[in-house]
């Protein structure tokens, strides 16, 4: 027990800069994205793109490509929420129909499935399933993030169960607690968009 806390805290310790400040950006981006503040952008994207490093480095090829897709997202999501319409100043948050909600379910498990085949088959994958069904979900709830949809923190709560367990596998521990204080953030976020969604009359 002693060897693998000393190996755990050799970890804490030798993990890079680029890591740490990832982690930082991480939890100050959520933040802001529950507080719907228009900074959760460019903090984000500085903070995709330094993740974007540490998972290269750990051979997490799904999640190094997941940041290119997320730095997309994020400039499709700062224009869109301040883009609302004619009649709205602030963009609302809304909610997906049951239809929808089925889709997004449907896209996420085919989406692991058939990446976590390709990446089994033809890189050298740490953990390939795992790996791709946390960029899987991460797709579809960042997208329904920049959507202000109140069920991308749902998908948020699934990616950031997953992530702990895969990240400490990893040896990557700044980023296993990172995503233990985001499972505890999406709760917070989605009560908040939450009652953010009743106050608009939806409730």
């Amino acid at each position: 027990m002693m060897e693998i806390l000393r190996s755990i805290w050799h970890g804490v310790i030798d993990a890079s800069w680029v890591e740490q400040l990832a982690t930082v950006l991480g939890l100050l981006g959520v933040g802001l994205v529950i507080r719907q503040s228009l900074w959760n952008f460019p903090v984000g994207l500085v903070q995709v793109t330094l993740s974007g490093i540490v998972f290269y480095q750990a051979k997490l090829y799904a999640d190094m490509k997941l940041q290119g897709f997320y730095i997309i997202v994020l400039a499709y999501g700062w224009w869109h929420w301040t883009h609302p319409d004619n009649r709205r100043r602030v963009l609302p948050v809304t909610r997906l129909s049951l239809e929808g909600v089925l889709g997004c379910l449907a896209l996420g498990i085919g989406g692991t499935l058939f990446w976590g085949w390709y990446l089994a088959t033809n890189t050298d994958a740490a953990m390939p399933y795992r790996d791709a069904f946390i960029a899987s979900f991460s797709i579809l709830s960042q997208w329904l993030q920049a959507r202000k949809k109140l069920e991308n923190w749902a998908g948020w709560m699934l990616v950031n169960a997953a992530a702990i367990a895969v990240y400490w596998t990893a040896g990557l521990y700044w980023f296993s607690v990172l995503y233990a204080l985001f499972l505890v953030l999406a709760v917070g976020g989605h009560f908040e968009w939450l009652k953010s969604w009743r106050a608009t009359g939806r409730g």
